[in-house]
């Protein structure tokens, strides 16, 4: 396996992609849940509601790690990052205002957007920053 460059790890998390972020529960177990998010060069961010149960776990316990990865009949290539997460009060809107464009068509941005509009003093940012970075580059696994 070889790992991809900075460069290419940074291109391959801008991509819009589902990630799988990993949080503890209470007795250590771990828990896994799809999410959007975006990549900052040095942090990723993802926004939830405010009452989700990844927070409840997340303020409990700050270590989480967010898997992305090639989806099934592409070349294997992934990235993991492992690190901290830290909620943000500001910003769940327009988070999800960017986001959405870029995982639902505008059909389905036209039918949701307007009740995530009505909530949005209630979504937050949560905001992952790495301790680790691991990857694999397309083809080396």
């Amino acid at each position: 396996m070889t790992k991809m460059t900075e460069e290419q790890a940074d291109a391959f998390l801008r991509e819009t992609r589902i990630a799988k972020l990993a949080t503890l529960n209470a007795d250590g177990s771990p828990t896994v849940v799809p999410v959007w998010f975006e990549w900052y060069g040095r942090t990723a961010a993802l926004f939830t509601y405010f009452k989700s149960p990844k927070l409840t776990r997340i303020r409990r316990d700050n270590r989480v790690a967010l898997s992305v990865e090639e989806p099934l009949g592409a070349q294997e290539a992934w990235v993991t990052i492992e690190g901290t997460a830290t909620v943000e009060a500001a910003g769940g809107i327009e988070l999800a205002r960017r986001l959405i464009v870029r995982y639902y068509d505008e059909q389905r941005v036209h039918n949701v957007l307007p009740g995530w509009e009505k909530m949005a003093g209630e979504w937050v940012v949560v905001r992952v920053k790495p301790r680790r970075i691991r990857s694999s580059a397309p083809g080396t696994s």
